[in-house]
């Protein structure tokens, strides 16, 4: 049976928890947090030390990628738009039509939207990259607020779209 192991941690974004299956990095979430039964805390696991580490660099603007073991856990059609999410560069937006497109067909705007909004490890695997297709800020499970906090650490010259 998979053990799974949790750190809470503080960042400009919030509390966020970080989750492992003991190998990956399987979640990082925002409060407020469910009290899945089964979890384990651990401050001291090494991929939850390690992707700490990680996104204290890229909230200090060291870091503009990320070398983690990460596991989708979801369905086909999810995992596929999360990893398609890993090609889209640091600092750049693309809209939700360019990301159906990328997935294959654009009449699957609306399903890339859903599974963006359960994409499991977010900030890491980039969601906050996709935005309406003129540009303004909309959905996003970790709040707006946060989204415009992270492209805006990304790329401060953007001009940002919010309503």
């Amino acid at each position: 049976m998979t053990q799974y192991v949790y750190k809470e941690i503080t960042s400009p974004t919030g509390p966020l928890r970080l989750i492992t299956d003991g190998k990956h990095l399987i979640g990082v979430l925002w409060k407020p947090f469910d009290d899945a039964e089964g979890l384990i805390q651990d401050a001291a696991h090494p991929v939850l030390v390690r992707t700490e580490e990680q996104l204290a660099a890229y909230f200090a603007g060291k870091r503009q990628q990320f070398e983690l073991p990460l596991k989708f856990i979801g369905t086909d059609f999810q995992k596929r738009v999360w990893e398609l999410l890993l090609d889209i560069p640091f600092g750049q937006t693309i809209s939700y039509g360019e990301m159906a497109k990328r997935v294959g067909d654009i009449k699957t705007v609306r399903a890339v939207g859903g599974a963006l909004n359960k994409n499991p490890i977010p900030i890491i695997v980039p969601c906050h990259r996709v935005v309406g297709s003129d540009g303004k800020m909309v959905g996003f499970g970790g709040g707006v607020a946060n989204k415009i906090y992270l492209l805006d650490l990304e790329n401060p010259k953007q001009q940002l779209a919010l309503w």
